[in-house]
């Protein structure tokens, strides 16, 4: 179906790139799971760059894919920023419940709401700036292959 946000390209497609003949399973794996998190620093400075503003100083995560630790870690790292957990990630089932506990007297409203939500873990950035500019410049190099790979007719 192409990339989406924020490169918009309908005519690029899924790639692989810089395997070797050592490349196995787990690479794959946890190239899939990097490439999630690029994707979502790729939004997060499109939003910064479109907002004009300073960047925020920390990221809420929420839903299954946030349950993996070594992946908001790695968001941390490439984003610069705090990475905050909640103990509850599964935020849709609990959002509706909430909403049905409002509307039905059990919280008086909305901030009383918002006191319900607890971290379970901040990931800080750890590993050094520049590696991360280097993983990220060869994240955009592998999506430059992946773009326009479909020929325009």
């Amino acid at each position: 179906t192409g990339l989406g946000a924020p490169y918009w390209d309908m005519y690029s497609r899924g790639t692989i790139v810089g395997m070797t003949r050592g490349t196995g399973r787990a690479h794959i794996v946890r190239a899939a799971l990097e490439a999630i998190c690029y994707q979502s620093c790729d939004l997060f400075r499109a939003m910064v760059a479109d907002r004009g503003h300073h960047a925020p100083k920390h990221m809420n995560v929420d839903g299954g894919a946030s349950a993996n630790g070594f992946m908001m870690q790695f968001q941390a790292d490439l984003l610069r920023i705090p990475v905050d957990r909640p103990a509850m990630v599964e935020t849709t089932a609990f959002g509706a419940a909430s909403l049905a506990g409002l509307a039905a007297g059990v919280w008086k409203d909305l901030d009383e709401l918002s006191t319900l939500r607890c971290s379970e873990r901040v990931f800080t950035p750890e590993r050094a700036q520049y590696e991360c500019e280097e993983l990220y410049r060869g994240w955009k190099r592998a999506v430059g292959c992946a773009q326009g790979w479909v020929e325009k007719k």
